[in-house]
């Protein structure tokens, strides 16, 4: 291809996706607001606080807000989510493969793996939080002792079951990025990450498959359909309400956890002051 078919090539293929990229905003700009928007700095220390819970008011404010910085993330994404999936409808396969290289592989990939990364931080949140607020329910007998590694909830049982709080917080969590989520986006995030997940809008992926069973081994031939982008979006809004419900009973945790660290702060100071 000589040097101007190849300018001119890249001048029409720039002018079509400035057009899909148009109709993706109109399409965004038209849609009504879905979910809701997870809220900021919503608790309160007494200033100055002891030394003792300096860490654990700095955790809080680093982990609370990026959390809610990461479930704002996803609400966005549905939407942006529904918008190009009423974009997409009726492209030719030509167009679609141009829609969803320059711009929805990208996003339906960041967006399939933001639920098992939500479920990830709250662990790691809740988990070290706990920790550092259990220094309140026995100041004597507290030990920095913490599991220095990748965190799941078998793993901040024993910091978090002393709150009141913590189971409902745990069942709410539990089902976020769950086996339902996992087997109808065909264990996207996983698979991606280790072989070859399924692709959006168009193409076939794990067309063999090998499996072994008893010692046997057998060859599986198929493959696995594209993921459709309203089918994404609709499995990310269930989702999406599972952090939203997390989100609350960690807030309640958290209160909990203050309002404990308020009252031995009180008494920590008390007794420097009587020293």
């Amino acid at each position: 291809m000589s040097a101007v078919m190849t300018d001119q090539f890249t001048r029409d293929r720039s002018a079509k996706l400035v057009v899909l990229y148009r109709h993706y905003r109109a399409a965004l700009d038209a849609l009504p607001l879905e979910g809701r928007f997870m809220p900021y700095r919503w608790w309160t220390f007494s200033e100055p606080l002891h030394v003792a819970f300096m860490a654990y008011s700095q955790m809080l404010g680093e982990y609370a807000t990026e959390l809610a910085n990461i479930i704002n993330d996803l609400t966005h994404n549905v939407q942006r989510l529904r918008a190009w999936a009423s974009v997409v409808e009726g492209l030719s396969d030509e167009d679609k493969l141009e829609a969803s290289h320059e711009f929805i592989d990208m996003l339906g990939t960041v967006a399939l793996g933001q639920p098992y990364a939500i479920k990830s931080r709250f662990t790691f949140a809740v988990g070290h939080l706990s920790h550092q607020a259990n220094q309140a329910r026995n100041v004597k007998g507290w030990k920095d002792h913490f599991p220095d590694k990748n965190l799941y909830l078998n793993d901040i049982e024993p910091a978090g079951a002393p709150w009141k709080k913590y189971r409902a917080f745990k069942l709410k969590l539990e089902p976020l990025a769950g086996t339902a989520f996992k087997d109808a986006t065909d264990d996207f995030r996983n698979v991606y990450n280790h072989g070859f997940s399924s692709r959006f809008l168009i193409g076939k992926t794990a067309t063999v498959t090998r499996k072994v069973r008893n010692g046997r081994v057998s060859y599986g031939f198929g493959g696995n359909e594209p993921l459709g982008i309203i089918e994404v979006a609709d499995l990310l809004t269930i989702e999406r309400d599972h952090c939203y419900r997390a989100f609350e009973k960690f807030q309640a945790l958290i209160e909990e956890q203050i309002h404990t660290i308020a009252a031995c702060d009180t008494d920590l100071k008390r007794a420097q002051h009587d020293t």
